[in-house]
């Protein structure tokens, strides 16, 4: 009987992470969202473009950024992985290293393209103005993994486990430079970014890096 329930458990515990219902710790990995609530984000403006649908984040509406505002901020070094599904036309992004601001576009921080198919030709995984991809690496109403490495001056991105951006920032860049797009810390947001680009995340994660 013990041996039957210790394996029901671990099937459980699998599948949770499978979908990215769970939130814990597994090799490092720290899941950002229980599939179920807004715990540890907070929405900007217009925060009703934000929904939680069947263990997904869905945005869908005016702009608005949701930020992730948990215990687990801020980050430096890291590693930061969502599954992501777009449909066709929508824009989206992920930020890194910014912090919470009430309205407007994030003004600290790098942005991670999420754009397959909309008129914007800075596509998907680019360093949005910094280190852009001209040619989708992944396709509308299909999920893809969008993985992001930032160790130092270094920043990849890779899209289904191919690198689309190896970005190193010059040496002489400070904190607080063109308008805080430097290297630095904070936090994650994710970007609802028109009322006609329905875009979803789920299984966010994070593991810090030294």
């Amino acid at each position: 009987m013990m041996r039957a329930t210790l394996t029901a458990t671990a099937a459980v515990l699998l599948v949770c992470l499978a979908v990215g219902l769970c939130v814990g710790e597994e090799d490092g990995w720290i899941q950002l969202c229980d599939g179920k609530t807004f715990e540890g984000w907070k929405a900007s403006e217009n925060a009703d473009s934000w929904k939680v649908e069947d263990g997904k984040f869905v945005c869908f509406g005016p702009r608005s950024h949701l930020f992730y505002v948990g215990e687990h901020a801020p980050f430096v070094n890291f590693e930061f992985k969502a599954e992501v599904m777009t449909t066709p036309g929508s824009n989206s992004g992920i930020y890194f290293h910014t912090k919470f601001q009430p309205d407007g576009w994030p003004k600290q921080g790098f942005e991670s393209q999420v754009n397959n198919t909309h008129s914007d030709p800075k596509k998907t995984g680019g360093l949005y103005g910094v280190s852009d991809v001209f040619e989708a690496p992944a396709k509308d109403n299909e999920w893809f993994e969008q993985h992001i490495i930032v160790k130092g001056k270094k920043v990849v991105v890779k899209i289904d486990g191919k690198t689309v951006v190896d970005y190193t920032e010059p040496a002489d860049t400070k904190p607080g430079a063109d308008f805080g797009r430097a290297l630095d810390k904070g936090t994650f947001a994710l970007q609802a970014h028109d009322p006609k680009s329905k875009v979803f995340y789920r299984n966010i994660r994070v593991k810090k890096l030294p």
